[in-house]
């Protein structure tokens, strides 16, 4: 760990850099722009990062470029964005009072009613038109996953989107694109610096350079918070009222950011972002790539990480269950070194996980999957977007040239306290045919492996039916009855 910090958090607000020196670490960036800054236009909703009323755009160094993405201010921390780049609605004002782009076609096919949630669906589609060229209406939908709107309707703002798509962003007219090449230098200037410490009435937060500065951290206080995208811990304070000091913030730690393929799979950093791990994740394992969409919205894509649900150790986090069925291990790091395990033995009982108090999830190993496996993931909810899962089941197989069960791992999520495979099921299956017979007798034995608890989201009955039958999905699907389903499914809905 250095002997000298910074002791200011230093990043860029629209057109001016600012620095800060007094900061709590609990102080969340939507009431810092609001109540600080006087920067109103990002409202407050709901406050947990569903409704998208506060989103704004940051923009940091990813792989050395430089990539803006739309967050939830309302749980996003201020001791984040240490060498960022922060854009709200106001800087999307020209000098001569004109609409900017994206604004204009929201006027134009009339997008807005009461105006309240406008500004952050106004975010969401500025982060889309500045990323992505004629976006179908598939990915326009989904960049809009996380703003919600009760009076205006959906349809207007997808036409306004598809509106804007043709006019391309340009120094002209754009404020991004007007300073992007001089933003860009200020964020690398600031990237790889000193470690921050920032002290302020009795609390502390920190944001390390290195993993093994984080490893330092940890020594020193094993009590300490880690947030990564504080999807999960925001709430913790926007909700709960929690107190987290002293917190150490990783987001930026650029050996957390990578993605390592090899012939042996894919290693993932633990500050590595859902949405960075999407499409390299879609192209090796593409059941995760129809998961990682119904992760809550785009904002909070952008902000959590496969890490960080793992680390939390939530009993319905949506990526574990995935990578136990991939047999993934885990790294975790301190100053005595790394240890690895099989992801599944990292979680003992709900709130508990084989983690060292001065220990950090660094990364997660995915082996890469075979030719011949057969790979499902399905989560249930009760909406399809931008919800808390309910039940989530994922399988994997090898049959033997015989058609029979030569390896399979099952593992759930909201079926225990912690995402746990299905093991009687598995030892009923292992070295059985293949076939639907086998399949159903198996499934009652998910009452050997699981006794689910009734709750707001499904009842206990519910989720163990439900279960059952999403292995009968899987075996149905390895069967080529995909389209069958999908049939049924479209016309259940």
């Amino acid at each position: 760990m250095p002997d000298q910090y910074r002791n200011t958090i230093e990043f860029m607000l629209n057109d001016r850099t600012v620095e800060i020196s007094a900061l709590s670490p609990r102080q969340t960036l939507l009431d810092w722009l609001r109540l600080e800054k006087r920067l109103t236009g990002s409202k407050e909703g709901c406050a947990e990062g569903d409704c998208g009323a506060c989103t704004v755009l940051v923009g940091r160094l990813v792989e050395g470029r430089l990539l803006y993405e739309s967050v939830n201010a309302c749980i996003r921390f201020v001791g984040s964005l240490h060498a960022t780049h922060v854009v709200t609605i106001e800087h999307l004002k020209a000098l001569d009072g004109s609409l900017h782009p994206v604004q204009k076609a929201m006027v134009d096919m009339h997008g807005s009613q009461c105006g309240f949630c406008t500004p952050g669906f106004v975010m969401s589609l500025y982060g889309l038109w500045l990323s992505e060229d004629n976006p179908s209406r598939e990915r326009i939908e989904q960049a809009l996953q996380g703003n919600l709107c009760r009076c205006t309707g959906y349809e207007p703002i997808v036409k306004a989107a598809e509106a804007v798509a043709a006019l391309r962003p340009t120094s002209v007219f754009d404020p991004i694109e007007k300073t992007r090449v001089a933003v860009e230098a200020y964020l690398r200037g600031l990237s790889g610096g000193p470690s921050v410490h920032v002290h302020h009435e009795g609390l502390d937060l920190y944001v390390p350079t290195h993993p093994g500065d984080i490893a330092e951290l940890m020594a020193r206080h094993p009590q300490a918070t880690i947030v990564a995208g504080s999807t999960d811990v925001g709430l913790w304070v926007t909700k709960q009222m929690r107190p987290i000091n002293p917190v150490i913030f990783i987001g930026g730690v650029e050996g957390l950011q990578k993605i390592a393929a090899s012939e042996a799979g894919m290693t993932i950093g633990a500050g590595v972002t859902y949405s960075q791990a999407l499409a390299r994740l879609a192209a090796s394992y593409p059941a995760l790539g129809k998961l990682l969409p119904r992760i809550g919205g785009e904002q909070v894509r952008n902000m959590g990480t496969i890490g960080g649900n793992i680390a939390n150790g939530s009993p319905i986090g949506d990526t574990p269950p995935a990578l136990i069925a991939l047999g993934a291990e885990l790294t975790l790091r301190s100053r005595e070194g790394a240890r690895s395990m099989l992801l599944e033995d990292f979680f003992i009982d709900y709130g508990k996980q084989d983690r060292q108090r001065h220990e950090f999830v660094e990364s997660v190993f995915i082996p890469k999957l075979a030719a011949d496996a057969h790979f499902a993931v399905y989560k249930l909810s009760k909406r399809r977007d931008e919800d808390i899962t309910a039940v989530l089941g994922a399988f994997y197989l090898r049959l033997d040239a015989q058609g029979r069960v030569n390896e399979i791992r099952l593992a759930y999520g909201g079926m225990a306290g912690t995402p746990k495979r299905a093991a009687a099921v598995e030892a009923a299956l292992v070295g059985q045919v293949w076939n639907e017979a086998n399949v159903r007798s198996a499934a009652e034995k998910l009452g050997d492996d699981f006794s689910p608890l009734t709750d707001w989201r499904a009842t206990a009955e519910y989720r163990m039916l439900t279960a059952r039958n999403l292995l009968t999905r899987f075996y149905l699907e390895s069967q080529g009855e995909t389209a069958e389903l999908k049939r049924f499914a479209e016309g259940a809905r």
